[in-house]
C-alpha cells in the first residue's frame, strides 16, 4: 500500500500527547551546566557610557560576566545586511538590547546577577513609527520598485480615483515553545549546540563567526521545535550564539531558555505596514491603473525585511490582474526589536492592501465585492502576466471562487444579510469572499536548494536525513512517506533523523512554504539513485533464478516491502533479504540526495522575473456578526476551498489549512501590539495579548480541497499549504468592513488591521455620531 497520500498521523503525535516528545529545556542538565542570560539596554535608544559588573560577580554561584570586548571573533552579522550585533558595543537601539551576558549555576543566582548589573547610558530620541521614521529619513536598504505600463497616465484616464492610506498591525510569533539552545563544548574549541531553530546552517555560521573558528568547529542540531512560524528563522541564532560563548568561554556546558515575557518583549515580530494608495477604476468596477507605495517597521536592524518588503510587494496584485501598476516598498528603521519572518513573509500585507482596495471600489459603486473581484481575476490566455512579468500558469483562480460561491450558498445568505441588517437595530452581520494566490519558492535562488542522506541498514529499516525542521508542520512524516513510497516499502520501516549541520550541510531554512518541496524532492533523489543501483543488483539474481533468462533492471519491482521481475512475479524477495544480499556483496547502501528547483529568478533591481515555482490558490467566505452596542464580533461561519493538488497527506494538510486560516484570523482581529510611549511592549503575556481560543473559532467551519491534479512542477503533484491558508484570514476582516458598512448607508469604512473589539466599536460610535447629523444613515 502506498504512504503517499494516506492520513498517516504524525511522526509526533503521540509523543506530544503523552508528554514525552523531547524539546530543548526537556535534556536534563549535566554536570556543571551553566544557565545563561542577558541584561539589555534599559532604554529604547542611548549611548552605552560604562558598566559596571563588579557587584555581579561577586555573587554566589556566578561564573562569568561578558560584554561586547570579550568576544573573540566578529561581533556584526545579518542574512542580508551586517547591522546587527550580539551585546551592545556603543549604541542600544532598542529597549532590552543586550549588553551583559551572564552565566551562573543556578536560576537563582542569574536572576541576582541580572539585578547587580549597573550601566550608565545617555539617552537618545527614539523612533517607534513608521510616519516618524518618514520625517526623520530613517530607511533600511534602497527603495524597490515593480512597475508595468504607465500608471500615472492611465489614472489621469480613469472613469473614477480613490487613494487614501491604510494600516496594518504587527503580530506576535506566539510559538509555544520560547526560544532555546543548549551548548555543549568539546575538544579543539568545538561545539554541539542543540536549538530550537527552523535555520541550523545559519546558527552554524553565526556561532562561528562570533566565536571566530571555522564553520565545521560548529554543530548544530534541532530534533523538533514548539512552533517556530519563522520566529526562529534568523532569531535563534542569536540565543544559540549567548549559549555557545558561554560554553566556551568555561568549557562547561551552557543553557539559555528565554521566559515567554522577555521572548515577546525582545523578539522580533510581523511586519507594521502603512501603505499610501491610488486606484484607477471603470465603472463596472475593473481596475484600470494602481499606485501603492509599502512602507513596513524594520525595527532597529535589516534582518529580513527587504526580503519581506519584497515579497509583500510582489503579492500586492494577489488574484487580480493590474494593467498599468507601480508598486513601490521601503522599510523604516526604529528603535524596536528588529522585526522579522513571520508566516506569509510580507505576502499577507500584500494581499491585505489590494482586498481593502477591492472592498473600498464595490462601496464605492454600490456593487457587491464578490463582482469586483470576480470581474479583476487573473485571465487563462491573456491578462494572465503578473506585474514582475510571471505568466499565471494553472489558473483555477475564477474555478475556485464559483465553486465556493456555489457551496457555500453566497448569493442566499448574502440577500438574508441585506435583510437581516435593515430591520435589526442590535446586531450587524457581514459576508466576504476573499481569494489567495501565493508564490511558492524563496525569493532568493540560492536558498531553493536542498541536500538529504538516505540510509539502508542490513535489516531492511531505513533513516532518512534532510535539513528540514520540524516545528509541529509534519515536514518529517511527509518526508517518511515519500522515501517508503520510493523504496517500496512500509512507512514504519523508516524513520527520520535529528537535522543536524554534520549530516545536512549548507541548508536553506524551513521557510517559504517550500520544506516539503525541497527536502522531500532531495531524498526521493537519493532513494532513486539506491533504487537504481538496487535494481541491477537484483536483475542479477532474478536472472540466475530464471535459469539463464535476462532480466533488465527497468524490470525490477519495488512494491510493499517486496522486490520481484514485473515478468516473474512468482520470484521474488522480501526487501530485507536483498539488502543483506547486497550487503554481502559491497553494494553501497547509502546515498547522498540533491534538489535544485528549477526556473526560478528574480532580479529586485529591475522588479522583473520569474521569482516563484508555482502557486497555491484558496479561497475563503467568511460571516460574522457584531453586537451594535459593545463591538463584540463573532466569527458564526467559515468556508473554505484549497488547491493542494494532490496532498500527499491530507490530515496535515487539513491542520494546516485550519491552523494557518486560525492563525491570519487572530492577526486580523484579536491580535494587537501595544507598546508603552518609551518603546515598552505592554501586551507581552497571555493575559494581554489576545489569540484566538477555542471559543473564538468559527462556529460552522468547512473545510475542502479543490480538485486539480494538474500541477506538475512539485514532488507527487502536490502543493505547498505552510503559508498560504493564513492569508484567507483577511476574509474575516474584510467580512467586518462588510458589516460595518450597513452601518455606513453602503458606503466604505476605514479599518485598520487588527479589527479588535475596540476598533469595531469607535467605528460604530464614530457613525452613530454622523448619523445623528444625518438620520438617513441607519444604525
Amino acid at each position: 500500500m502506498k504512504s503517499v497520500g494516506q492520513d498517516i498521523p504524525h511522526d509526533s503525535a503521540h509523543g506530544h500527547v503523552t508528554g514525552k516528545s523531547i524539546f530543548v529545556d526537556d535534556i536534563p542538565p549535566s554536570r556543571n551546566e551553566l544557565f545563561v542570560g542577558v541584561v539589555g539596554s534599559p532604554i529604547a535608544h542611548g549611548r552605552i557610557i560604562s558598566v559596571d559588573l563588579s557587584a555581579v560577580l561577586k555573587i554566589d554561584g556566578v561564573v562569568i560576566a561578558l560584554t561586547s570586548r570579550d568576544i573573540p571573533g566578529h561581533n556584526h552579522f545579518g542574512p542580508i545586511i551586517k547591522d546587527e550585533h550580539l551585546l551592545v558595543e556603543d549604541l542600544a537601539e532598542f529597549l532590552g538590547d543586550p549588553v551583559v551576558l551572564i552565566g551562573a549555576q543556578s536560576r537563582e543566582s542569574l536572576r541576582l546577577a541580572k539585578k547587580a548589573v549597573r550601566m550608565h547610558i545617555e539617552p537618545l530620541p527614539p523612533v517607534f513609527t513608521i510616519d516618524e521614521a518618514i520625517a526623520g529619513g530613517q530607511f533600511i536598504g534602497p527603495k524597490r520598485t515593480i512597475e508595468r505600463g504607465d500608471p500615472d497616465a492611465a489614472l489621469a484616464s480613469s472613469e473614477h480615483v480613490l487613494e487614501g492610506a491604510f494600516e496594518i498591525g504587527g503580530q506576535e510569533h506566539f510559538y509555544l515553545e520560547s526560544q532555546a539552545a543548549r551548548a555543549v563544548p568539546g575538544e579543539d574549541g568545538c561545539v554541539v549546540i542543540e536549538s530550537s531553530t527552523q535555520h541550523p546552517t545559519e546558527t552554524q555560521s553565526l556561532v562561528a563567526e562570533i566565536l571566530g573558528v571555522p564553520f565545521n568547529h560548529i554543530t548544530v542540531t534541532c530534533k523538533r521545535m514548539g512552533g517556530g512560524f519563522g520566529g526562529k528563522e534568523t532569531q535563534a541564532a542569536q540565543p544559540a550564539a549567548m549559549a555557545a560563548l558561554i560554553a566556551s568561554k568555561t568549557n562547561r556546558t551552557a543553557r539559555i531558555i528565554y521566559n515567554k515575557d522577555d521572548d515577546m518583549r525582545f523578539t522580533g515580530k510581523r511586519h507594521p505596514f502603512k501603505s499610501w494608495y491610488k486606484v484607477g477604476f471603470n465603472s463596472d468596477g475593473r481596475i484600470t491603473a494602481l499606485c501603492i507605495d509599502h512602507y513596513s517597521n524594520g525595527g532597529c536592524s535589516a534582518d529580513l525585511s527587504p526580503s519581506v518588503l519584497e515579497r509583500s510587494m510582489l503579492h500586492t496584485d494577489n488574484a487580480y490582474y493590474l494593467p498599468d501598476v507601480r508598486i513601490t516598498g521601503r522599510v523604516c528603521k526604529t528603535n524596536l526589536p528588529s522585526n522579522t519572518a513571520f508566516r506569509g513573509f510580507g505576502g499577507p500585507q500584500g494581499v491585505a492592501n489590494i482586498e481593502n482596495i477591492i472592498e473600498m471600489i464595490a462601496r464605492h459603486l454600490g456593487k457587491d465585492a464578490l463582482d469586483i473581484r470576480r470581474l479583476n481575476l487573473y485571465g487563462i490566455e491573456e491578462r494572465n502576466i503578473t506585474p514582475y512579468g510571471q505568466i499565471v500558469r494553472n489558473n483555477v483562480l475564477a474555478r475556485m471562487i464559483d465553486e465556493l460561491a456555489t457551496s457555500c450558498d453566497y448569493d442566499r445568505r448574502r440577500a438574508a444579510i441585506n435583510k437581516f441588517n435593515a430591520s435589526s437595530t442590535t446586531e450587524l452581520r457581514g459576508l466576504s469572499m476573499t481569494l489567495v494566490k501565493f508564490g511558492i519558492s524563496f525569493t532568493k535562488k540560492t536558498l531553493n536548494q536542498a541536500n538529504a542522506l538516505v540510509n539502508i541498514y542490513t535489516d531492511g529499516s531505513v533513516t532518512v536525513t534532510t535539513g528540514a525542521t520540524e516545528m509541529g508542520q509534519g515536514v518529517h512524516t511527509r518526508v517518511r512517506q515519500i522515501t517508503a513510497d520510493e523504496l517500496g516499502i512500509p512507512y514504519e520501516s523508516v524513520t527520520v533523523g535529528t537535522t543536524s549541520t554534520d549530516k545536512n550541510h549548507n541548508t536553506s531554512p524551513t521557510a517559504a512554504s517550500s520544506g516539503t518541496d525541497l527536502n522531500g524532492a532531495a531524498a526521493a533523489d537519493a532513494c532513486g539513485k539506491l533504487r537504481t543501483r538496487l535494481a541491477d543488483f537484483a536483475a542479477t539474481i532474478f536472472a540466475n533464478v530464471a535459469r539463464g533468462f535476462s532480466v533488465s533492471p527497468g524490470d525490477v519491482v519495488f512494491e510493499n516491502g517486496f522486490v520481484w521481475d514485473r515478468r516473474s512475479p512468482e520470484h521474488r524477495m522480501t526487501f530485507p533479504q536483498l539488502i543483506c544480499r547486497a550487503y554481502l556483496e559491497r553494494i553501497n547502501l547509502g546515498e547522498r540526495g540533491f534538489y535544485i528547483t528549477p526556473g526560478v529568478d528574480f532580479n529586485r533591481e529591475t522588479g522583473k522575473g520569474h521569482p516563484f515555482f508555482y502557486f497555491t490558490n484558496g479561497a475563503a467566505c467568511s460571516e460574522v456578526s457584531i453586537d451594535r452596542f459593545t463591538g463584540e464580533m463573532r466569527v458564526t461561519r467559515v468556508d473554505l476551498l484549497m488547491d493542494a493538488g494532490i496532498p500527499i497527506n491530507p490530515g496535515i494538510d487539513r491542520g494546516q489549512i485550519v491552523g494557518g486560516f486560525i492563525q491570519g484570523m487572530g492577526w486580523v482581529t484579536t491580535e494587537e501590539l501595544r507598546y508603552s510611549e518609551t518603546g515598552e511592549l505592554l501586551s507581552h503575556s497571555p493575559t494581554t495579548y489576545k489569540i484566538p481560543n477555542v471559543g473564538d473559532l468559527p462556529q460552522v467551519f468547512n473545510v475542502k480541497f479543490m480538485d486539480n491534479p494538474d500541477n506538475t512542477m512539485s514532488i507527487h503533484r502536490s502543493k505547498a499549504l505552510g503559508e498560504p491558508p493564513l492569508l484567507l484570514g483577511i476574509s474575516v476582516w474584510a467580512a467586518v468592513k462588510n458589516a460595518l458598512s450597513y452601518a455606513n448607508g453602503g458606503k466604505f469604512v476605514d479599518l485598520a488591521i487588527p479589527a479588535t473589539g475596540e476598533r469595531i466599536l469607535m467605528a460604530m460610535t464614530a457613525l452613530q455620531e454622523e448619523s445623528i447629523e444625518s438620520p438617513a444613515v441607519r444604525i
